[in-house]
């Protein structure tokens, strides 16, 4: 009898059953994917010497060309340095014109020639060396953009390999998020899509630019990369919002 009347019981919970899970089955084609909005490029921007930084010409947020100087240093100290290293290359170079007329005369050894020859070179060498440590007394854009974030101050020393700036370009935005693995057999065929921002509350084309090169063995999930269409200034990198894509319906 008790058996009996389980499964009367179980048969007439089963309509209500069949519903309850209909949504969840639903849902899962209509799950939320969140996106972020990044820059194309974006970098952090460290010092190559210790020295003090004496300008700064681009404040935070503000816009920079390809090749303007955002960081100037003071490299008084390398400047003299460089003049020494010359002066000592320019007396290297008389003292080797000066064996060379005496070995002519054989009034020195090979040896003496040798050795102011070997003196000149490592002369020249200190040169290029203090040459190439003014070249990095400033530090130059490597691309159109912006200063997110000044990490530094005017006059404040600073030491090799610390941050200084964090610069992005924001003239191209893209979303990133991910997807099921499973969308990626029809997500090809769909290339243009729409996204709504939270920060704008408006809703964007964006166009599909790149796939991950891996699916993710434990959730399942794709990486991707799309493009908003169009010029839109109230964009900024950091927004978020939420993808308007949903997988084809079965037929």
């Amino acid at each position: 009898m008790r058996s009996l009347a389980l499964a009367l019981a179980l048969l007439a919970a089963a309509p209500a059953l069949a519903e309850s899970l209909a949504p969840a089955s639903g849902a899962l084609g209509r799950q939320v994917i969140r996106a972020q909005l990044l820059p194309r490029q974006y970098t952090t921007l460290a010092a190559e010497i210790g020295a003090k930084i004496n300008r700064l010409p681009v404040a935070e947020g503000g816009s920079f060309k390809a090749g303007q100087v955002l960081v100037g240093f003071d490299c008084s100290m390398q400047q003299a340095l460089l003049q020494k290293a010359r002066a000592e290359l320019s007396a290297a170079e008389h003292t080797r014109k000066a064996n060379r007329r005496l070995a002519e005369l054989n009034s020195i050894g090979q040896l003496e020639l040798s050795l102011s020859e070997a003196a000149v070179q490592k002369a020249s060498a200190e040169v290029g060396a203090q040459q190439a440590v003014l070249g990095k007394c400033s530090i130059s854009a490597p691309f159109v953009g912006r200063v997110a974030e000044q990490k530094v101050r005017e006059q404040q020393y600073v030491q090799p390999g610390q941050p200084l700036l964090d610069i992005l370009d924001d003239s191209v935005l893209e979303l990133e998020f991910l997807v099921p693995s499973t969308w990626l057999s029809w997500l090809k065929d769909r290339p243009i899509f729409e996204v709504e921002i939270d920060e704008t509350g408006k809703t964007y084309r964006a166009r599909f630019t790149r796939l991950g090169a891996r699916i993710d063995p434990v959730s399942q999930s794709l990486k991707v990369a799309a493009a908003i269409e169009g010029q839109h200034p109230e964009l900024l990198a950091g927004m978020s919002g939420r993808v308007l894509l949903a997988p084809p319906e079965p037929r």
